[in-house]
């Protein structure tokens, strides 16, 4: 890992974490992705089931997942894999504990003219999940996705997963599925998966919204059909700060570090710290555990690339560089890490003290982990109930209420060359 003492190699470094990704095919990745979504928007189910054998398998198992098969798998791990259930039992209810305490309902407000005034917030009405397979099937993601669309309201939930090479369906996110009471599952993934739920199939009903990690081209389908159907976010690698101080644990650190960088190669984890020593230790630690880890090439790779022990002069300056990167994760080891939960605003999760790795965070506490990246905590929230609903506002006035306000209205309408949104008022004005 790079080791940064000076502001140039500083903004040189943040520069390089908004550009990651960029030069890996990014337009030949959006022409390949626009001309599958022509290709399900015209011809629908064929399109994706002849994608889906040209990228994932010949011929799945199931187009759409039988519920007895969602059924027989639940119960299968029940019998065999109970442990297993029983930690995802603990994960669901702590996530369904944490977003029930977002959900909001709407508001009136009632004046003594009898004007009335109020918003209603009702949750959408069918929402798409993406659940990537493959190498790397995220059935936490099954939770994180689902519960607080359950917990908003939505009516219909569909998800799409794409198969493994053998045709079936990753048992794994089944069982999350299950869990969670969803029942309508298609097999199926990648671009294809998306345009498909947005459009509309003959097989595959169009959402309202899709939510859910992918690949870059689930990530370039997600954004051109933004504006067809609404979305979560644009979500790139995935990164890691760390605010340390001289009482942190190097071997903490380097793990926690590392748990980021095997992800991908673009990947982020960065150090921040004031202590010489601390950064010594760290780089020592790092060494020695990333020996140890089955995805060392991608790790090292992305520590080579896009990692980075920055040295500061002071608590107070690594808050200022947190908060200018944005960081996705943000862990704060140090003596007093209650304090910085006033100091640090742009960040997607924040993790507090050293028994609070960001694992905890992907499965188990409570708070989402579909969460924004690539400097976006500046200005997005993480996947949360308010997402999955929709806010209508309401107004009535009486007559004598839109005459007292009629001058002021028309003026305005007439500031602006509308004459006849000032006339739509002062044809109502005189009529007591």
């Amino acid at each position: 890992m790079k080791i940064i003492q000076n502001k140039k190699e500083l903004q040189a470094f943040i520069k390089s974490l908004g550009t990651r990704g960029e030069n890996a095919g990014e337009l030949a990745v959006e022409r390949t992705v626009r001309s599958i979504i022509n290709d399900v928007k015209t011809k629908g189910d064929e399109a994706v089931r002849s994608y889906t054998a040209r990228f994932d398998c010949e011929k799945p198992a199931y187009y759409r997942i039988p519920e007895v098969e969602l059924i027989r798998t639940y119960r299968t791990y029940k019998e065999n894999e109970q442990e297993f259930v029983d930690a995802l039992k603990r994960c669901h209810d702590n996530i369904t504990a944490f977003h029930s305490a977002q959900k909001r309902t709407g508001y009136t407000m009632t004046e003594e003219n009898g004007v009335i005034t109020g918003q209603r917030i009702r949750p959408l009405d069918t929402v798409g999940i993406y659940i990537p397979g493959g190498t790397a099937p995220l059935f936490s993601s099954v939770l994180m996705c689902a519960i607080p669309a359950k917990i908003a309201g939505v009516k219909r939930i569909v998800m799409t997963t794409p198969p493994s090479k053998d045709g079936t369906a990753n048992p794994d996110i089944l069982a999350a599925a299950k869990l969670c009471g969803i029942s309508e599952i298609y097999l199926c993934g990648g671009a294809q998966a998306i345009a498909a739920m947005a459009f509309g199939t003959d097989e595959i009903p169009k959402v309202d919204k899709i939510v859910g990690p992918g690949n870059v081209y689930v990530t370039a389908a997600k954004k051109l059909l933004f504006g067809i159907i609404d979305i979560d976010m644009i979500a790139g690698p995935s990164e890691i700060l760390l605010i340390a101080d001289k009482s942190a644990n190097p071997a903490f650190i380097a793990a926690d570090l590392l748990s980021q960088a095997e992800h991908d190669k673009v990947a982020s984890s960065v150090l921040i710290t004031d202590s010489k020593e601390i950064v010594e230790k760290t780089v020592l630690e790092l060494e020695k555990q990333l020996d140890d880890l089955y995805r060392r090439d991608i790790a090292k790779s992305s520590l080579d690339n896009y990692g980075a022990i920055i040295l500061v002069q002071s608590m107070d300056e690594a808050v200022k560089i947190a908060e200018e990167i944005a960081p996705e994760h943000l862990e704060v080891l140090t003596e007093n890490p209650l304090e910085y939960i006033g100091k640090l605003n742009n960040v997607g999760s924040l993790f507090l003290g050293a028994y609070s790795p960001e694992p905890l965070g992907d499965y188990y506490a409570g708070p989402n982990h579909v969460l924004p990246t690539n400097g976006t905590a500046r200005f997005f929230s993480p996947l949360n109930v308010d997402m999955y609903t929709k806010k209508t506002s309401y107004i009535y006035y009486p007559q004598k209420a839109l005459n007292k306000a009629a001058e002021d209205i028309m003026l305005l309408a007439e500031r602006e060359d509308l004459g006849a949104h000032a006339n739509a008022v002062r044809i109502r004005r005189n009529k007591e």
